[in-house]
């Protein structure tokens, strides 16, 4: 475990801790990391399927496989899940676990790499705000995943997350319009 165990607290701690531990987001370039992250602090339900690439689909599998297995296991400690992150599975009424969401990760990874806004929105039916939103508690959550992954030694990660901060940190308190 992290030698500090509040180093994450933006998002899912545990489920943020173990794709650090066990090197999940290593193989996956800043744009995709973010990409990928951005399920975590995304908390609407959007009606448009994102359009993945296969390299973003199996990076969604694996937090999946992930996810599952922690809830499973929290499950048979009996560890309850905070309210707000807690939703029906598919298939059984009362079996309760955790989902992140993948709604926004075609987005911001087009934001991560450089599309511009106008565009970006044609993406999605998210409102322009929630983006915002998204993208600056994108911020803050690579901050924690760098100052993580700084604690448990793995300098490419580190690296990956302060590129990942530059790129998706573009003109979002700077500018007026982000349809520039």
């Amino acid at each position: 475990m992290l030698k500090q165990p509040v180093q994450i607290h933006s998002a899912d701690e545990l489920i943020l801790t173990e794709l650090i531990l066990e090197n999940v987001l290593s193989p996956y370039t800043p744009e995709e990391i973010v990409a990928l992250l951005s399920s975590f602090v995304f908390q609407e339900k959007t009606d448009v399927i994102p359009q993945l690439t296969p390299t973003l689909q199996a990076g969604v599998t694996s937090i999946l496989s992930l996810t599952s297995r922690i809830t499973a296991l929290q499950a048979s400690y009996q560890i309850l899940l905070p309210p707000d992150s807690l939703s029906s599975a598919p298939g059984t009424q009362d079996s309760l676990t955790y989902h992140p969401r993948f709604g926004l990760v075609e987005v911001v990874h087009a934001w991560a790499s450089g599309m511009s806004f106008k565009n970006i929105m044609a993406l999605t039916d998210v409102l322009e705000g929630t983006i915002v939103r998204v993208v600056t508690r994108l911020d803050e959550t690579c901050r924690e995943v760098r100052g993580a992954a700084r604690i448990v030694g793995d300098p490419e990660l580190w690296a990956k997350m302060g590129v990942a901060q530059e790129r998706i940190r573009r003109d979002v308190m700077a500018v007026g319009s982000l349809y520039l």
